[in-house]
């Protein structure tokens, strides 16, 4: 898998409050591994979703893969995907890993293939399936019977790493070049943060750019501070919302 470049030079946002981030440079290549670091309300979620095509900016310039912000939103919006946002890829705790799996992988043979794809016989379709699900769980890290109870584990029984895991593999289903994974270091051990970021560098040394938010960016990542313009971003974050479920 090609992951994709991101270039953004004095690349801003203003809410109503004030300035969500301001004074974003990035210069990053395929199979980077972009860490957005700053503190919680200093604006690292609005900038994971500006770049990967879910929030407009309101000043300087940003690419993607060649894609001009906010311009060719949509166009980003099919080569990436997002783990574990809040509010937008949220686990339902009743459901269990297994009809996770399957419901993401339907939506996707629905909504992101081809109309001949949807046309080959079912078996072919199922087929294709299981192999994406299974592809997405090992480069997920994700052993579904090593699980309480198997592939049929509710979400509520997941201890945190291996919701993070899960939410990881549902986005790897659509194949994405560029991965957006929120608050990748909350609330885990410092055993489970090396583990977790470990995962996410093996998935861009595998070739997917991956973009993810922290309170401190791992040695060797790609660091991108969000730190000059801290305020409460609840409201900023809720047009977020509001844009990625007009898109």
């Amino acid at each position: 898998m090609e992951g994709v470049g991101v270039t953004a030079q004095g690349l801003g946002l203003k809410g109503p409050r004030g300035w969500v981030y301001r004074g974003i440079g990035i210069e990053a290549e395929p199979g980077s591994l972009l860490a957005v670091e700053g503190p919680s309300g200093s604006g690292r979620t609005s900038l994971l979703l500006t770049l990967t095509g879910r929030m407009k900016p309101t000043e300087g310039t940003a690419t993607v893969d060649g894609e001009a912000l906010p311009r060719r939103m949509a166009a980003v919006r099919r080569f990436s995907a997002l783990a574990h946002v809040p509010g937008v890829t949220d686990l339902d705790p009743a459901l269990t890993v297994e009809e996770h799996l399957r419901e993401r992988a339907l939506m996707e043979r629905r909504f992101g293939g081809s109309l001949r794809a949807l046309l080959r016989p079912r078996g072919t379709r199922a087929a294709e399936s299981r192999l994406r699900i299974d592809t997405a769980l090992t480069a997920a890290g994700l052993d579904r019977e090593a699980l309480p109870k198997g592939p049929r584990t509710a979400v509520r029984d997941l201890e945190r790493l291996q919701a993070l895991r899960l939410s990881v593999a549902l986005a790897l289903i659509g194949r994405p070049r560029l991965l957006g994974v929120d608050d990748a270091d909350l609330k885990l051990s410092d055993a489970e943060r090396r583990e977790f970021w470990g995962l996410l560098g093996a998935l861009a040394a595998s070739g997917v750019t991956v973009l993810a938010v922290c309170s401190q960016a791992p040695e060797g990542a790609l660091a991108v501070s969000t730190r000059g313009d801290r305020h409460d971003e609840r409201k900023e974050k809720a047009d977020a919302l509001a844009e990625t479920g007009r898109a």
